[in-house]
């Protein structure tokens, strides 16, 4: 509220008592000024503390801010405010404001320069532990979001340095599966060339073993080769499906059939059931692929007069796959390293010399994945149970299960 001096008469042209209109003018004109000229150098000088610390430019920012309403305040008290000690007090009062609000920004600004300084160790600690531990004390608002994007951008990084080792390890066993299962055949076929070539071998029943047994180590290789390329092509997400719409019944039918002769010369009963009319959208060819895989790998360690079983049915609107074997089970330690590349477990599990070098189970991730499904492995029963689960074209009610035809509900030996 505007003061005068008692007994002082407002005259013409004067806003209040004592307090002429070009006087006001000229005060507002000096504040603005002031305010300007140091607020151009308040930002030349916060530009030249870029690099310093968040203390230091509150600082300057509230030094700015004081100077400028102390200028505006100041000149617009000492003439309006006509007793001189009333001026006194009023600008005693602006000064004492003035230091006050310094004083705490220079508290927040202080707050935020050991904020940020924790949260400084905290990130170069990451060097030396390579985890990232959020500091211990409360942080202001942004930088508590700024820590909480480290913490899931390490976590991100952290799982994409565990998948990169496991890429590297699952190279080093390729590489290792390459120098060994490649090369034993490659030495036998070389061995049976040079017999022949030098006619060391001249008995022609000897002669036409030779040459089946040539026969036989050149088709194990095409199809180690075929299964290297595959597995190529799934790791590098090269692998291209040409989806379409298959009835499970179906799918599970055609994978029966192509696998019943190496049941046969196992002499492993082969059983399957599937449901009718169940839609799913995948890529026949690599899908029964990796089916395939699974039931030959089944056949393959469950022994004569075993059982394999193949189930597809739905559960929880997903096709759900099912291949159970009597291989006596897989030990508990070995079960998350089923599905890795060229993995074999204990001896007895070990593939003779006209099985697999250990991609199948493999590859049969690698496509069930490319399809959106899951797949996994448990212990079951006499033996081990592997489970698909795959997204349906479309939702489906309930279906009556169907058995598998007559020649492939049961294979026997022969």
């Amino acid at each position: 509220m505007a003061l005068a001096a008692p007994g002082v008469l407002a005259a013409p042209g004067d806003v209040m008592p004592g307090v002429q209109v070009s006087d006001l003018v000229n005060v507002l004109i000096t504040a603005a000024i002031i305010g300007a000229v140091t607020t151009i150098v308040g930002i030349i000088a916060l530009r030249a503390l870029a690099r310093h610390s968040i203390g230091s430019m509150l600082a300057l920012i509230s030094g700015v801010t004081v100077v400028t309403s102390i200028a505006g305040v100041g000149g617009i008290t000492v003439i309006m405010v006509g007793n001189s000690g009333d001026r006194e007090v009023m600008l005693e009062l602006i000064a004492i404001a003035g230091l006050a609000g310094f004083a705490v920004a220079m508290l927040i600004g202080r707050r935020l320069t050991k904020a940020s300084r924790q949260l400084l160790t905290s990130v170069q600690k990451v060097g030396d532990s390579g985890l990232y531990i959020p500091p211990s004390t409360p942080l202001p608002a942004e930088l508590a979001g700024l820590s909480d994007g480290l913490a899931a951008a390490h976590e991100r990084l952290a799982q994409a340095r565990n998948r990169e080792r496991a890429l590297e390890a699952s190279r080093r066993e390729l590489v290792a599966w390459v120098s060994h299962d490649l090369r034993t055949p490659l030495a036998g076929l070389r061995a049976m060339a040079e017999a022949l070539e030098d006619q060391v071998v001249i008995d022609p029943r000897e002669v036409s073993s030779y040459h089946t047994q040539i026969r036989r180590e050149t088709d194990r290789l095409s199809v180690m080769i075929d299964d290297l390329f595959e597995l190529s092509r799934i790791h590098a997400g090269a692998l291209r499906l040409s989806r379409r719409m298959v009835g499970l019944d179906d799918l599970v039918a055609e994978v029966l059939a192509s696998a019943e002769p190496v049941a046969r010369a196992k002499g492993v009963r082969l059983a399957g059931s599937a449901v009718r009319g169940m839609p799913i959208y995948a890529d026949p060819a690599e899908f029964g692929r990796a089916l395939r895989n699974l039931i030959i790998n089944a056949i393959r360690h469950t022994p004569a007069d075993g059982t394999v079983e193949v189930l597809g049915d739905v559960q929880e609107g997903m096709a759900h796959f099912s291949v159970s074997d009597a291989c006596g089970g897989i030990p508990p330690q070995d079960l998350p390293r089923v599905f890795d590349v060229a993995f074999r477990g204990e001896a007895a599990r070990t593939p003779g010399p006209q099985e697999g070098a250990g991609l199948g189970l493999s590859i049969a991730r690698g496509i069930v994945e490319a399809h959106s499904g899951q797949i996994a492995v448990r212990n079951a029963g006499p033996g081990c149970q592997f489970l698909i689960r795959l997204p349906l074209a479309r939702p489906v009610a309930p279906a009556t299960p169907r058995a598998a035809a007559p020649h492939q509900r049961a294979v026997a030996a022969s």
